[in-house]
């Protein structure tokens, strides 16, 4: 697609923004002037054209860790895909006309960017940031960043290996689905257990899952079998530590934590999504964007709504920007 030189940026751009912590649809505004970010040395200036929603944007924007946050004014959203308008003089890996996508956000809870991936523009670290494989649209490509790497990234900390068996807590949400994909796909699982509602089962086994559970009818933690890892994306650490193996690990990425788990942070990079490449070219690795979606620029607030259900398949895009 074509992209404003880097001559044609404008000074001023629309975002969605908010001055006071609360829920979106009582804080979240939209403001069609507000100055383009500058990129740094180590940036590169995107064209944002989707970007994609996820439960950290709403704990931020609720105040949960406004003590570590950046300064209000916030324009939210970590994850971009779009096009490079612009390099910082370190640049090396990117140029102008590059279609790329990544979390912009190098720790999701210590000091994000105040100027997110919710606005026609947005800067990120050239390290964030990696190129968008070309079979994937941008929408599909914003699904993807800090999910996916989240799910790879926990998995790595919990050493998992061909021939392990692993229960994914959550397998219908944006992470959960990648655990199941990643697990099954590339880190060559011999057994894959995920749980969820009664209407979402065969959209696990669709994603690789060998056994769907359904929550709202069995309890995982009675199952006779345990797990060589438990990944947890709900929330369940208590029950979670109670269907691994002795010596296995379990992982959550939702407090508080029941030892002997441990919690995950994300650290973004956008060597990952390098690495990860090849898997989403061939299509053994698929974004999924929840069905009501992908959500125009002007239903912002809609979506993080919906995104606040907890009830979305996949995840939440916001697709056209603008």
């Amino acid at each position: 697609m074509a992209a404003p030189s880097s001559d044609s940026i404008p000074s001023h751009n629309k975002a969605w923004i908010y001055s006071e912590y609360g829920i979106a649809v009582d804080v979240l505004k939209f403001d069609s002037s507000v100055a383009v970010p500058q990129p740094k040395e180590d940036q590169v200036l995107i064209k944002v054209v989707a970007a994609s929603l996820n439960p950290v944007d709403s704990k931020r924007m609720r105040g949960f860790f406004k003590d570590i946050d950046s300064p209000l004014p916030t324009v939210p959203g970590y994850d971009v895909a779009g096009v490079v308008v612009k390099v910082g003089s370190q640049v090396k890996n990117f140029k102008e006309g590059d279609e790329v996508y990544g979390d912009i956000n190098d720790k999701a809870l210590d000091h994000p960017k105040n100027f997110g991936s919710l606005a026609e523009y947005t800067a990120a670290e050239e390290k964030l940031v990696a190129l968008k494989p070309k079979n994937l649209s941008f929408a599909e490509a914003a699904s993807l960043p800090l999910a996916i790497e989240t799910a790879y990234e926990g998995l790595e900390r919990t050493g998992f290996s061909a021939g392990k068996s692993i229960l994914v807590l959550g397998g219908a949400g944006g992470v959960g689905t990648h655990v199941i994909q990643l697990a099954k796909h590339v880190f060559g699982a011999s057994k894959v257990a995920a749980t969820a509602s009664t209407a979402k089962l065969e959209l696990l086994k669709s994603l690789g899952a060998d056994l769907a559970i359904d929550y709202t009818k069995d309890n995982f933690e009675d199952l006779p079998e345990k797990f060589d890892v438990v990944y947890d994306a709900v929330g369940q650490c208590d029950r979670a530590v109670k269907a691994v193996k002795e010596g296995g690990q379990v992982v959550t990425i939702v407090g508080p934590v029941t030892p002997p788990a441990s919690i995950f942070l994300l650290t973004s990079k956008g060597s990952i999504l390098d690495k990860l490449k090849p898997y989403l070219e061939s299509g053994k690795v698929k974004p999924l964007i929840d069905s009501k979606g992908p959500f125009p620029f002007s239903k912002t607030v809609e979506a993080f709504s919906y995104l606040d259900t907890n009830r979305a398949t996949g995840k939440v895009v916001v697709y056209p920007i603008p």
